[in-house]
């Protein structure tokens, strides 16, 4: 059931007359959810918002930072938010008794900073002038439109075959009628009432999409009625047999990130229906049972997933001699296998991506890189005791992988060869590393590096580009020491730090101390100037640039000295 918009902040709904549950719970034989397994207020809050409102607002591709957003849409108590300066691709809603929500001046309040929304592609030195040209002559949002967000129920006392109204992700505008299809822990599996299972989704029994029947009545909110392909059109095959299939067990606790219902214009495609058998369960490899599975010997099938139709075989090549930035651990990234594959496509993506996941200094940093999709790849990672899950998108040619993990290398800081699709020997031509021997004590490897750096014939004897390639791989693992170079300019900088180049910069962050090279691809990143360097503090370096509280002190009183000389 789509949403049709006809004006800014006010949609039109394809609708097929009321929808009755009374009548609906009769004739399915089915009893609601109580209202007390919600998160939700037994009255539903009143909206008091107006659109075009400024408010400040929990980034949701970036829980870590808050931004400034705008209402640009509401219906009922619900508001469709965009960040400012991001684009309507990235708009997403909140309810407006959710603790996300702030007034303007929270995060000053509380001493924080504004941060730029995830994929602000301009300058980061034009941030603040952005941002106060932002909230100049804005309507802010007053105090009252702010609700308290109700408390968690105590604990999951969904079950399944309980009735209930729910988000539909994929099409975030649209609420509609649901089942619980399974439970597992605080886990409970959404499907959609009259809709392929491709359109179903895990989530936790506290998540703020999930809301009691006759909710959108209540609060004044549309629900789109169930679909037309119903539970007894899904039973039979063509053949007229029956086709039993499964629910795919979550991987893992997941905090609202998981997997989301299809478009509803897919509703043709092909989907999942609960339905028991007695036949053995299907044990197959690498796949964990299902709740029903785990309780029954009743029998599901596993549905044949379409999301990518090709069976093309890759292999990806791991080159541990290239640049991994600054996201990635070294030690772990020189720790893994030399290939991945040959496999499918799917397999051998999920592979490359949950390794760089894993790898990672902080997971939920990279995990946030990772671009999202409506695929059938899944992958985790780990932030206090949480575990967020995301889908990639759908890989259906070997040219379209390639071009997944170059962006994502690209994002990540690395070298675009880490990944390659044949192994490198010696020299890498994008990052200027040679291939090493491996040492079976990292310290040792450590103490060797440190010991060609300081070396006089290192230092002297070198000339010309083979200096430069020397002094960049030597430099790159100096992190590991306390001491710091002596400033050694290639080339005379600018009187003036305001008129330095990007390349100026970070060449003045090496000459002052090596052991901030690693980091400096991050200025590159994020096209730090001269100007934009006078303009850092701390508080940008580490929620902004992500860097660790120890670069950020060196960087900070790097950048006060060179305040003090200008």
């Amino acid at each position: 059931m789509a949403a049709l918009p006809v004006a800014k902040g006010i949609y039109h709904f394809e609708t097929q007359g009321s929808f009755d549950w009374d009548k609906y719970l009769a004739e399915t034989g089915s009893k609601p959810a109580p209202e007390n397994c919600f998160k939700q207020s037994s009255t539903p809050p009143a909206n008091e918002f107006k659109l075009n409102m400024k408010i400040e607002a929990v980034d949701p591709r970036n829980l870590t930072s808050i931004c400034v957003a705008t209402v640009v849409g509401m219906i009922g108590p619900r508001l469709r938010l965009r960040l400012d300066g991001s684009d309507d691709k990235n708009d997403f809603w909140r309810l407006v008794d959710s603790s996300d929500l702030h007034l303007i001046g929270y995060c000053e309040l509380f001493g924080g900073l504004l941060q730029p929304p995830l994929g602000f592609r301009m300058n980061p030195s034009s941030w603040p002038a952005f941002l106060k040209k932002s909230l100049n002559g804005a309507e802010v949002a007053p105090e009252e439109c702010f609700k308290k967000e109700p408390p968690s129920p105590k604990c999951n006392e969904f079950k399944v075959g309980m009735k209930l109204e729910a988000v539909d992700r994929k099409n975030p505008m649209l609420i509609c009628p649901a089942t619980v299809g399974a439970v597992n822990g605080d886990q409970i599996h959404v499907t959609f009432d009259g809709w392929r299972g491709a359109f179903d989704y895990w989530c936790r029994y506290d998540s703020r999409d999930l809301f009691p029947c006759n909710w959108c009545f209540k609060s004044g909110h549309q629900l789109q009625p169930p679909g037309q392909k119903g539970m007894e059109n899904m039973k039979r095959s063509a053949e007229g047999k029956e086709v039993p299939l499964s629910i795919s067990l979550p991987t893992s606790n997941t905090s609202g990130n998981s997997s989301s219902k299809a478009s509803p214009s897919l509703g043709g495609g092909a989907g999942k229906s609960l339905h028991s058998n007695t036949a053995s369960p299907n044990l197959t490899d690498n796949k964990p049972l299902s709740p029903r599975e785990a309780e029954s010997p009743l029998v599901t099938v596993t549905e044949p997933d379409t999301s990518s139709p090709s069976t093309a075989t890759v292999c990806v090549y791991v080159n541990h001699n290239c640049n991994c930035g600054v996201y990635l651990q070294s030690r772990k990234i020189s720790q893994l296998r030399s290939q991945f594959g040959p496999g499918t496509m799917v397999k051998v993506l999920r592979e490359v991506v949950q390794t760089c996941i894993d790898s990672a200094v902080h997971e939920k940093q990279v995990y946030n890189c990772i671009q999202e999709g409506s695929g059938k790849v899944i992958v985790t990672a780990n932030q206090g005791n949480k575990t967020h899950t995301k889908r990639l998108p759908v890989i259906d040619k070997v040219s379209n992988l390639w071009s997944f993990i170059e962006r994502m290398l690209e994002d990540l800081g690395c070298c675009e060869n880490l990944f390659t699709s044949q192994p490198l020997h010696g020299f890498c031509p994008k990052c200027g590393r040679s291939k090493i021997k491996t040492e079976s004590d990292e310290s040792e490897k450590l103490t060797k590096i440190m010991k060609r750096r300081w070396s006089t014939e290192s230092v002297d004897s070198q000339k010309g580009s083979k200096h430069q390639k020397m002094r960049r791989y030597s430099e790159y693992t100096a992190e590991a020491s306390s001491t710091t170079a002596d400033p050694r300019p290639v080339h005379k900088l600018g009187n003036d730090p305001l008129e330095w180049s990007i390349e100026e910069v970070i060449q003045f962050i090496c000459d002052t101390d090596a052991a901030l090279t690693p980091h400096t691809e991050l200025f590159r990143k994020h096209e730090i100037d001269g100007r934009a360097l006078l303009l850092l503090n701390s508080d940008m370096m580490m929620k902004y640039m992500g860097l660790k509280l120890g670069p950020v002190l060196k960087l900070c009183n790097i950048v006060e000295k060179l305040k003090h000389k200008k």
